[in-house]
């Protein structure tokens, strides 16, 4: 009898003290390092996480600690994304360039892809960024679904299971 529990979800606990990862494509740091000074205050009651140059500004700019990953393009956003598939990240706050391509857009969607995989609040703007830090779901405890994907870890790859 096959177990199709892809659907139900399982609850993951989200802690008061989020753990937040920020990440800013070249053209849009200096909105998001604006929109960091404005909400310092709640910020550094986070754990905050940032991909390269973006942390490096965040920590100088802000004085609060910041876990620095790679740079996007030298892998930054695939750790960002290992992080989230991992349970070790609550939201993410990505001011990502529309209108320019970028070399690394593989990796962009990638991450974007892996964050409503696992149901992370996504802030891809100012507005959405505003809204989400804003949310009384920010400071308390918050039973997130993250949705169970066992359809797939266990399907039949040439009739062998793969578990």
């Amino acid at each position: 009898m096959t177990d199709n529990t892809d659907t139900l979800h399982q609850p993951d606990l989200a802690p008061p003290m989020k753990r937040i990862a920020l990440v800013a494509h070249d053209q849009e740091k200096a909105e998001l390092l604006d929109w960091a000074r404005y909400n310092r205050a709640l910020l550094q009651r986070h754990e905050l996480y940032a991909t390269g140059t973006t942390g490096m500004l965040l920590e100088q700019d802000l004085a609060v600690p910041v876990h620095k990953l790679q740079s996007g393009p030298l892998g930054g956003d695939q750790q960002i994304g290992a992080r989230i598939a991992e349970g070790a990240l609550d939201l993410l706050i990505f001011f990502w360039d529309p209108l320019h391509a970028h070399p690394h857009d593989p990796d962009v969607r990638a991450l974007l892809r892996i964050a409503v995989l696992w149901n992370i609040p996504i802030a891809c703007n100012r507005a959405s960024a505003d809204y989400m830090i804003s949310s009384p779901l920010l400071a308390g405890l918050y039973q997130r679904q993250r949705p169970r994907h066992d359809a797939d870890q266990d399907r039949p790859i040439d009739g062998r299971a793969t578990a």
